[in-house]
């Protein structure tokens, strides 16, 4: 079993930055794919990024692209995204996945994750 915990969500005007943090559970966490996943009111959870177990394999959803960088620290078990430029449309609770013992490849689908945090809120302001 894997928990995760998120922290660093919060609110920040528009233009400012965030890092957030996801803290894992477990000494396997280095072999796990992570991801990012976000979810607005009333919408979908969407994919916002992900990175393989070795952290050499990145990938960010083209509406954050430039703006957002996930990143791993294998040996805090910690899992970063770092938020720039932040818009209104960013406002949404943040998740942190976990897949479970994967390839050294990035995962962009839900379904494709086993463990979930249970989310920290982001509110950009105007």
């Amino acid at each position: 079993q894997v928990q995760l915990v998120e922290s660093g969500g919060g609110l920040v005007q528009a233009g400012g930055s965030l890092r957030l943090s996801c803290a894992a559970s477990g000494r396997t966490f280095s072999k796990y794919a992570m991801g990012w996943f976000r979810q607005a009111p009333g919408k979908e959870r969407e994919f916002a990024a992900a990175i393989s177990w070795s952290g050499a394999s990145t990938y960010v959803a083209d509406s954050m692209k430039g703006r957002f960088t996930i990143s791993r620290d294998n040996a805090k078990n910690t899992v970063y995204l770092q938020m720039n430029s932040l818009k209104l449309e960013d406002t949404a609770v943040y998740y942190c996945a976990a897949r479970g013992y994967s390839g050294n490849v990035f995962y962009t689908g839900r379904d494709e994750y086993r463990y979930w945090g249970q989310g920290t809120q982001v509110t950009v302001s105007s």
